[in-house]
């Protein structure tokens, strides 16, 4: 039988404090929160690993240290409304809601919606929600983070009109073969970008720009 609260702590001690990851809030929180729960019962015992976790439907679940350093680049605030792009079954939007004020998870897969809810309402946490919606276009409403859980051929100016005034987007865009980690700074209509570190993910579904933004 796996003991997922030492899998978990290996999980910190290897992959997020070896990657950097410095942030005693989401070391913490990732900590805490039972991933077991958030892959297909089959996955479970390797529910920890370095790597993706398939969830059907052409979704997963991301790494543990590309999506922590992503979550500290973001720097989310306790007072923040936070949107979670790609929520898949739910664990994302559920981390980000033990450092947010709230956050919405959009997802695309009606089963994978239901799923997540099911498993924030497992662990009683109130302040976050998954809707069903396109991953391309957010939804609706401003925040004041926007969280993309995969990467991007290009962002979509869809996103960038999620954002709040001094609001920050976070996603991994791919630049050839490399997929860099870049935060946005909304700032009036325009749009800011800074290129933090390389990284990798699988495309987010539906990650086809249909419009860019042009700097």
């Amino acid at each position: 039988m796996t003991d997922y609260e030492r899998a978990r702590q290996r999980m910190v001690e290897s992959q997020l404090r070896t990657g950097n990851v410095t942030d005693r809030r989401i070391l913490s929180i990732m900590g805490r929160i039972p991933r077991e729960l958030f892959v297909p019962e089959g996955r479970r015992a390797i529910a920890y690993i370095d790597d993706v976790q398939p969830l059907g439907a052409g979704r997963f679940l991301a790494a543990p240290a590309p999506f922590a350093k992503l979550l500290q680049l973001a720097a989310i605030e306790p007072h923040e409304h936070v949107l979670d792009l790609g929520a898949g079954t739910g664990y994302s939007t559920a981390v980000i809601a033990g450092l947010a004020a709230s956050v919405v998870g959009i997802e695309a897969d009606a089963d994978l919606v239901a799923a997540a809810s099911a498993n924030l309402a497992t662990l009683g946490i109130a302040n976050a929600s998954v809707v069903q919606g396109s991953l391309s276009e957010g939804g609706k409403g401003e925040y004041d983070v926007v969280i993309v859980d995969g990467a991007l051929e290009a962002v979509p100016q869809a996103l960038f009109d999620r954002l709040k005034d001094d609001g920050r987007l976070v996603a991994l865009v791919l630049e050839g073969a490399t997929a860099v980690a870049n935060v946005y700074v909304r700032t009036g209509k325009e749009v800011a970008a800074r290129a933090e570190f390389n990284s990798t993910l699988p495309l987010l579904e539906t990650s086809r720009a249909t419009e860019e933004f042009v700097f």
